[in-house]
């Protein structure tokens, strides 16, 4: 899924709109996945996964920061993620589905917070950039 000019604007026009608070959403978002999708919550033993911990809080933060670098590469997202697709393929060995899994709830939460500025076209864009964030991430997986 190629990003045209206008998926591009609209992603930065959305993107400045969360601002500051990137990390609240994709916090909620990490709630979202790991309550609808129990098992990706199998990667975090260590953590306090209850709604509205430090340590999710915390994570939440990386995944913006994450997502916030993407954005700022978007003619290079695997060279932007190789770092990140490096350690979730080889040393934490994430299932690449939760990737995918990850960028649905953030829609959905992103759906939720901007009813007037998620229209079907934002939506697009948005399932655009994030499936080839969770591309990115999982490309390194041989699937043979």
């Amino acid at each position: 899924m190629e990003l045209a000019a206008a998926d591009r604007a609209a992603l930065r026009a959305l993107w400045k709109k969360l601002s500051s608070n990137t990390g609240v959403y994709t916090t909620e978002a990490l709630e979202r996945t790991f309550a609808a999708f129990p098992a990706t919550r199998t990667y975090f033993p260590h953590l306090d996964l209850s709604p509205g911990s430090a340590p999710l809080k915390a994570h939440g933060k990386k995944v913006a920061d994450a997502l916030t670098l993407a954005m700022a590469h978007l003619d290079d997202l695997p060279g932007a993620l190789a770092a990140l697709r490096n350690l979730h393929t080889h040393t934490l060995r994430v299932d690449p589905t939760s990737f995918q899994r990850l960028g649905h709830c953030l829609l959905v939460t992103l759906a939720r917070h901007f009813p007037g500025d998620f229209s079907p076209a934002m939506q697009a864009s948005l399932h655009k950039f994030l499936s080839r964030v969770a591309e990115a991430l999982g490309s390194d997986y041989d699937y043979r």
